[in-house]
């Protein structure tokens, strides 16, 4: 008798949640964040046969929010944009800081082969972000752009010149 081995991995709940939201990413690229109800639909989608686990919702909802607080997960698979508004977290996000130091990506391993691509896929998308001028990135092109408003000379004219006309 034969025994059928699999390869297949079975997806934790988290890494299901992160491969719905990059599918989602990956498909509509004009969106920037989906909803918590298009992300478990399209989780959904991905095994139309048997039925969604009931973790995934809640996964969405807050176990994987970077800027959350834990309840008890500390993933940082996803990023709240705003209310009930997620997309996938990115390196320089601002999180919890109690979530600091925890997953923001599956392990390769820890993913079925057919979606080992999406990790090659973020890591473009990333960058592509970075380069378009992204609204984090924009925000640290201006660092160090003031430094040199506040010295003495400066503050002194500004000062000269808000007190012009003052009698």
């Amino acid at each position: 008798m034969a025994i059928a081995v699999t390869t297949d991995v079975v997806l934790k709940v988290a890494d299901e949640v992160w491969m719905a939201t990059a599918l989602l990413h990956r498909e509509r690229p004009e969106s920037s964040d989906f909803s918590i109800a298009e992300i478990v639909e399209r989780a959904r989608k991905e095994h139309p046969t048997s039925p969604l686990r009931p973790g995934v919702q809640i996964h969405a909802q807050m176990h994987c929010v970077a800027n959350l607080p834990p309840k008890p997960n500390r993933y940082r698979m996803l990023f709240e944009t705003a209310a009930g508004r997620r997309r996938l977290f990115r390196p320089g996000d601002p999180f919890d800081p109690m979530r600091e130091n925890s997953k923001t990506i599956p392990r390769r391993e820890e993913l079925p082969e057919r979606y080992q691509p999406l990790l090659a896929w973020y890591e473009q998308w990333i960058r592509s972000h970075v380069r378009t001028g992204g609204r984090f990135d924009g925000l640290l092109r201006l660092r160090g752009s003031g430094r040199d408003l506040w010295a003495k000379e400066h503050a002194d004219e500004y000062v000269r010149h808000l007190r012009e006309g003052w009698e």
